[in-house]
């Protein structure tokens, strides 16, 4: 849970119209002294640990470069499930619509499907505010322990198409309970949704080393995967600087392993970019590393941060579990709201903690979750204490229901 000091809206509220020209003005012109509303769901296992602990760095980073961060919090997730059997409220996407960004920490619980679970939030979320790309760095820390690695230098993104693809509703079982039962599910591409997130990685790669790697297989899929490699190669020849490569996801996934300097941006659909990334998170040591960004690039709608961990329930109560990818996810989501030198401190000060042996036992450390934030927060702060507001303060000063100050402009 997050510290009770901080007031929250209620689970279920009647809200007013949003006046989203507004809305849609505040995403992008944010200022140094701006207030930012945060939905905060915690959710589940260890995300209910490692979420305060991104909240009291991004308190204090806040609080250094002069704006604020007001947290909304909200109790979805498996133990919402369990007493109402759903796993957040009939109105909770028009509640998230009223913030600027979610924060997000794990969901999945062992008495629930899968299927419950990702179905029932984390994908009416995306869907529901066009959060089409899915951006996972992946990047080597210095003192991180990774068995694949050596001490090399990883530095690489995965752009992943996160709203159509092969996670789709359309399919079915027939034919149930006999010996011909049949289930199918049928991808769903489309040449506006592989362009938009090809556009995205591109422009990304070109503010980073200029190299595209799309992932495929289209010698086995012939109809969606040679779709997919068509646009890509129309919208890579837009970029003339940039270099592409196509690679066979299973060749890919070796070669992330065995050879991961090679890469910058890899640009893939939403299955085989979910699986890449996770392999990718093992290979710079831990998936309790790695944040990931559910984005609205035009930022018409709130973005979604995350760490890429699920809900460990194994970790649940240990004081043990990492809070980096959370950590990190926070700091995505302030460079996303405008705040770049703030997001950069975040990531230098992690990189700092981590070098200097202070490490959680995933990494072969033996520091706990308040440990190493603690460590992180002593590193931003550089002896600056007197600059931190304390969140009672600053929830008191930002109001009770910030999203009112929308609705009503």
């Amino acid at each position: 849970m997050l510290p009770r000091n901080r007031e929250f809206a209620t689970e279920t509220t009647t809200l007013p119209i949003v006046n989203w020209s507004v809305h849609q003005m505040a995403r992008k012109t944010p200022q140094a002294d701006v207030t930012h509303c945060i939905t905060v769901i915690p959710g589940d296992g260890i995300g209910r640990e490692v979420v305060p602990a991104a909240i009291t760095v991004l308190d204090a980073v806040s609080a250094q470069y002069g704006f604020g961060l007001f947290w909304d919090e909200k109790n979805w997730g498996s133990g919402f499930y369990k007493r109402y059997r759903r796993m957040m409220p009939i109105d909770a996407l028009d509640q998230i619509a009223r913030t600027d960004a979610v924060l997000l920490g794990a969901v999945g619980d062992p008495d629930i499907s899968d299927s419950e679970t990702l179905w029932g939030m984390l994908i009416p979320i995306r869907r529901q505010f066009d959060q089409y790309v899915n951006l996972r760095p992946i990047r080597s820390l210095p003192g991180a322990r990774s068995p694949w690695s050596s001490g090399a230098d990883i530095d690489f993104v995965v752009v992943r198409e996160n709203v159509e693809g092969e996670y789709s509703e359309v399919g079915g079982r027939s034919y149930r309970g006999t010996d011909h039962e049949s289930a199918y599910q049928q991808a769903i591409f489309t040449r506006h949704g592989i362009g938009r997130l090809t556009h995205y990685a591109c422009r990304l790669a070109s503010q980073r080393r200029g190299r595209v790697t799309s992932a495929t297989k289209s010698d086995g899929l012939i109809h969606t995967m040679t779709f997919w490699d068509e646009i890509v190669q129309e919208v890579a020849a837009q970029h003339p600087e940039l270099q592409l490569n196509s690679a066979h996801i299973d060749a890919l996934a070796a070669s992330i392993l065995t050879d991961p300097e090679q890469f910058d941006v890899i640009v893939a659909s939403n299955l085989f970019g979910d699986i890449l990334s996770g392999i990718a998170a093992a290979v710079v040591g831990s998936v309790g590393v790695s944040p990931s960004a559910n984005l609205n690039p035009e930022r018409r709608y709130p973005s979604m941060f995350e760490p890429v961990h699920g809900s460990a329930p194994d970790l649940v109560g240990r004081g043990i579990a990492n809070p980096t990818g959370a950590i990190w996810a926070g700091s995505m989501m302030l460079e996303h709201l405008g705040h770049r030198q703030a997001a950069e401190a975040v990531v230098d000060a992690l990189t700092a903690v981590i070098a200097a042996g202070t490490c959680t036992p995933d990494l072969g450390g033996t520091a706990t979750t308040s440990d190493f934030t603690a460590a992180v927060v002593a590193e931003l702060q550089d002896g600056r204490q007197s600059l931190i507001i304390a969140p009672s303060k600053r929830a008191a000063e930002f109001g009770r229901v910030c999203p009112r100050r929308f609705a009503d402009t």
